[in-house]
């Protein structure tokens, strides 16, 4: 196997000097406009060509973010921006949308592809069902654990990314849409907005849970992986990558200088690990690496950068605040305190350590009546940390030099040879003024010390040999040689070829008008029982799905339903893991009429079960070439991505096959899909679920956000967690607007005459015996919450506050 890469995040200039400098093999940056980083600067095409020559330059490969879902309307200017940035050579895409994946390779055959770790990839067979699109890295799950890794390792030649490093999100990539739901901001599209690092209420069976300081019940601590350096390459990983293109030059320079020196097989030491929480920490955790720990992933009592934790304050005297840390500290350093208040900061202006304390002497903290002993710690900024970076690319003796092995023919009578071979063994071989006839052999040591002369270039000559004992030339002919060989040799390691033919999209005809059909998804066997008492006739929908938190109660619900005549329809689990095919073939086994399909993996497992596959809106059909790309790995329909609002929609439509497209006509956004167990963890002491009491089984849990909207959780078969909006959203209006073939009814708690009502109303919005007002009318007067239109209707596109190209430190 190669020597595992190491991939450093970049925003601007300053970073990508500081990932280089720092020992970075790769890094990766955002594709203008068109990138998960929304908030990032947008390079230029000129400033991108420089960015990845300088890098190749140096031998670090660059591979540019595309990694967002493309609208239908973007599709011509992705293409576009193919054509431009296809000719800079970047080593690779990084891509999350499946139409995009298939663009890309049928445009250019010379640059990789790697699926992003928003395309939810955490199991084998994801793998297998894409291998057409000849992708060739797979940037698996934050969610993975080791051994995971090493099983998804061993049924798979294709390469591996991890992370190891930085933020992780508490919902699964590719399958939150809390910012969505809540502000229009898409983490699809690269516009997070955080929602997990708000403050939350949990309200257990309707009454508030005192949770003391813990508010924070979504937000993870920092992944940092040196630990696990060894067991990942040991499982054959390609690529460890550092999360933060958002962040510092100093988080990048510290993270890459400690993670190359990991995987050198140097054990981490104490110092690497406090540089590290310094340039960028909410505390350190190894994430899920080890598998879930939910009493250690999410503190709770805070969300943003803390940095090394330093210990508690003992006492006041004074001006002066007496802490008690293990951790040598000095003057000019920031610390930062938790008050009844909130955060507050300061720096170190004087400092008198003693055997048990430390005595500190704050600048400018005007209050410190906010402190109190007992009240936490922490060392969040450090100007030493920031200066080994200025000096590791600006200081010609700290910078990263690439070793040269030099070759020297010095033969009298002969033109002089000079071979310069660089570390990946390329060569350049130049010749110039004959060798004359030296009386001593010392003259070489000038013209090696000529040679070496290369202070203001990227390279050393690391080794040399001469051969010819007395031969001479004059040292401007070596300067010469010297000068062409850097030219050469720079523009050698910077030449990449990379060609592209222009994409030719198929031409769509618009079906005939079409008799839609409804669909309805039940989550509880008591609904499915209700559901037997409306005397609903079964031909009036095309599948009742189940999708219940136990399986034990899909055998009967089945059973039941059939014989009453409806067809079935299972719903896969969001997530599949290396372990949890049990889940799938349990499925099989009960015989439904058909399965939705969540998972691009399920949906490779199941394609020879002979069971009819319908495809949910988790597999992100974002626009027709995906939608094309999914129909046909044998899927019936497709449900459309909840990204899509009304006119992305209808762009969309209009270059589909409509009778195979389903649009969630009501639902409860489901918004936070997580590993993460919000019951066990502040509802019980357990780790995971075989020691946390199922909480989740005896309570319903509602969390309120800082906002003031309320959102329902629900535990899958795996105990993951859904956080839905508690206000409904309806897509009603669109009804009579559309041809479709299926709309979707999604109940989530609604039993009784609610969720009869519901279902008439949107089969009589679907028949034109009622329209949307009166279907609207009757809908709202039911949930609790309310319910909207949500991003649908939206039309204003989000506009980040993007960061400057900031050319300082």
């Amino acid at each position: 196997m190669l020597d595992p890469e190491l991939l450093l995040p970049v925003g601007n200039m300053p970073m990508a000097l500081a990932a280089i400098h720092g020992g970075a093999t790769a890094i990766y940056v955002g594709v203008p406009g068109f990138n998960a980083r929304g908030r990032t600067y947008d390079f230029s095409l000129a400033e991108l060509k420089e960015l990845i020559d300088l890098c190749h330059l140096y031998g670090v490969k660059v591979n540019l973010a595309f990694n967002v879902l493309i609208f239908e309307e973007e599709l011509a200017l992705a293409q576009e921006l193919l054509q431009q940035i296809i000719p800079l050579a970047p080593d690779a895409f990084i891509v999350q949308d499946l139409g995009l994946a298939r663009m890309i390779r049928s445009m250019t055959k010379d640059i990789r592809i790697h699926a992003s770790t928003q395309m939810t990839v955490t199991n084998q067979d994801a793998i297998y069902l894409l291998k057409d699109l000849e992708i060739d890295r797979f940037v698996l799950g934050r969610e993975n654990s080791l051994p995971e890794i090493k099983l998804i390792k061993e049924h798979t030649d294709v390469e591996l990314e991890v992370f190891v490093h930085g933020a992780l999100c508490v919902a699964y990539s590719g399958q939150c849409f809390t910012s969505e739901s809540l502000g229009g901001r898409s983490a699809n599209r690269g516009q997070c907005a955080q929602s997990c690092r708000l403050s939350y209420e949990m309200y257990v069976d309707g009454e508030k849970r005192d949770l003391g300081d813990k508010k924070y019940l979504v937000s993870p601590k920092d992944l940092c992986g040196l630990d696990e350096v060894s067991a990942l390459k040991d499982a054959g990983v390609a690529s460890f990558k550092v999360e933060g293109r958002l962040k510092s030059p100093d988080y990048v320079y510290t993270a890459a200088k400690s993670y190359q020196l990991a995987l050198q097989g140097h054990a981490p030491n104490e110092r690497e690990r406090e540089k590290l929480a310094i340039s960028y920490s909410r505390g350190f955790f190894s994430g899920w690496l080890h598998g879930v720990n939910h009493q250690e992933l999410v503190e709770g009592t805070y969300s943003s950068h803390r940095g090394l934790e330093l210990g508690l304050i003992l006492e006041l005297r004074g001006k002066k605040v007496i802490i008690q840390t293990p951790h040598a500290l000095k003057a000019g350093q920031g610390v930062v305190f938790e008050t009844r208040e909130g955060e507050k900061g300061a720096k170190i202006f004087a400092l008198k350590t003693t055997k048990t304390s430390v005595e500190l002497e704050l600048h400018e903290f005007k209050d410190l009546s906010l402190l109190r002993a007992g009240q936490r710690v922490w060392l969040n900024s450090d100007e030493s940390i920031t200066q080994e970076t200025k000096r590791a690319v600006s200081s010609r003796e700290h910078m990263r030099r690439i070793p040269l092995k030099l070759e020297l023919k010095l033969t009298p009578g002969t033109p002089v040879e000079l071979v310069i071979t660089d570390p990946e063994q390329r060569q350049i071989t130049l010749q110039g003024a004959l060798v004359a006839q030296s009386e001593s052999a010392g003259f070489h040591k000038k013209i090696v010390e000529e040679l070496s002369a290369l202070t203001h270039t990227p390279f050393l000559i690391d080794h040399v040999v001469i051969e010819g004992e007395r031969g001479y030339v004059n040292l401007k002919e070596v300067k010469r040689l010297k000068n062409q060989f850097i030219a050469e040799l720079s523009a050698l390691r910077v030449q990449k070829i990379a060609a592209f033919k222009p994409y030719e999209f198929s031409v769509k005809t618009q079906g005939q008008k079409i008799k839609p059909q409804l669909n309805i998804v039940l989550r509880e066997k008591a609904q499915v029982d209700e559901l037997l008492g409306f005397k609903l006739e079964p031909q009036k929908l095309s599948y009742v799905i189940l999708d219940f938190e136990f399986g034990k109660d899909y055998h009967n619900s089945v059973k039941e339903l059939k014989a009453a005549g409806f067809r079935v329809a299972l719903a896969t689990t969001r997530i599949l893991k290396p372990l949890e095919y049990y889940n799938l073939n349990t499925l099989v086994r009960l015989e439904p009429d058909a399965i939705l399909v969540r998972n691009l993996g399920a949906l490779h497992y199941l394609q020879d079960k002979g069971i009819t596959l319908l495809g949910d809106f988790s597999l992100n059909a974002s626009n027709s070439m995906t939608v094309e790309y999914l129909l046909s790995k044998n899927l019936e329909s497709v449900c459309l991505s909840y990204d899509l609002n009304q006119v992305q929609l209808e762009s969309m439509l209009k270059n589909v096959d409509t009778s195979k497209v389903e649009v969630c006509l009501h639902q409860y956004m489901p918004e936070f899909h997580m590993e993460h167990c919000v019951f066990a963890a502040f509802m019980s002491k357990g780790s995971s679920f075989k020691d946390c009491g199922k909480p989740c089984e005896k309570h319903s849990v509602e969390l309120k956000d800082s906002y003031g909207n309320m959102h329902f959780l629900k535990a899958d078969q795996e105990c993951r967690n859904t956080m839905y909006r508690g206000s409904a959203q309806s897509a009603g209006f669109l009804v009579p607007k559309h041809s479709l073939g299926f709309w979707r009814f999604e109940a989530l708690h609604e039993r009784g005459e609610t969720l009869r009502s519901k279902i008439q109303s949107y089969l009589n919005l679907l028949d034109g015996t009622q329209d949307y007002h009166s279907v609207a009318t009757i809908i709202g007067s039911q949930e609790k919450y309310g319910v909207t239109e949500g991003q649908l209707t939206a039309t204003a596109s989000w506009r980040d506050r993007k960061k400057s190209q900031d050319i300082s430190f």
